[in-house]
């Protein structure tokens, strides 16, 4: 696999207190199966789909107990250095790059606006084997009432280019690296409860949207926004039994014309 250039999404997991609660809802909603639990590695446990790693479920260490949530990571040839431009740009190191045997280094900051998400300097695991098929991750924004500070961060931290939707009913903006867009942003309105922090929302394609929102209310879920039509597929905003919030969509049912956007940077 070609290494993934810096600031490219490469991987995502979450922490889950009931683990086998947690396999059997994306199981289910996702179509996952899961490898052997790695004691040695706090049983973090990967999630495939036809054999591919797309993500991981691991339990909480001890005094880590709380609500679930996903952590996407983003690849760099040198966590530590990227640690600096964090804390340089105004993020917060919430841990030390620290060596995962020979499968990597990782580090998990926030950014100034207080979404969290994790660094991934691969070794033998790179990240995701698969992406953009249903079950595996397609797409990620930071929702954010700051957007201001949260753009110049990003730029600045990972390089990206950005280009602004030219929609006055949303702040939406895209970030590239080169040719091809990699994250997008939106600036949180008054439709989210003032206690929701800014947060990074991943989507997983599926190939019906309406059959995993279905599967994942009848699991003990609930559906947050949708299912809904849009000019990029159809999505659905969902939360599993342990509170941990994500997106699925399938990207061959679209609606309407793709708004145009302008290049900021």
């Amino acid at each position: 696999m070609a290494v993934r250039p810096e600031g490219t999404p490469c991987w995502a997991d979450a922490m889950f207190t009931d683990v086998e609660q947690a396999k059997t809802f994306y199981g289910e909603v996702l179509g996952w199966t899961f490898g052997e639990s790695s004691s040695e590695y706090g049983n973090y446990t990967e999630a495939y789909v036809d054999g591919r790693a797309v993500a991981a479920v691991v339990p909480p260490m001890p005094g880590q107990e709380g609500q679930s949530q996903w952590c996407l990571y983003f690849a760099s040839p040198d966590a530590a250095a990227t640690a600096h431009r964090i804390r340089d740009h105004g993020g917060e190191v919430l841990m030390e790059p620290m060596r995962v045997g020979d499968f990597g280094t990782m580090c998990l900051a926030r950014e100034p606006s207080g979404a969290v998400f994790g660094v991934w300097q691969g070794g033998t695991h790179e990240g995701f084997e698969v992406t953009g098929v249903p079950g595996a991750y397609c797409w990620a924004e930071l929702l954010t009432r700051e957007p201001g500070t949260a753009d110049t961060f990003l730029t600045s931290v990972f390089g990206y280019t950005a280009k602004q939707l030219q929609d006055d009913a949303i702040d939406f903006r895209t970030f590239d690296l080169g040719d091809d867009t990699v994250l997008g942003r939106m600036r949180m309105t008054g439709d989210f409860p003032p206690e929701v922090p800014s947060y990074l929302n991943v989507y997983f394609m599926v190939a019906d949207c309406d059959a995993a929102a279905a599967a994942a209310t009848r699991l003990g879920g609930v559906v947050r926004y949708g299912p809904a039509d849009s000019p990029f597929g159809r999505t659905a905003v969902l939360g599993d039994p342990q509170g941990a919030h994500f997106s699925v969509i399938d990207i061959t049912t679209t609606k309407g014309e793709k708004p145009q956007v302008e290049d900021v940077s």
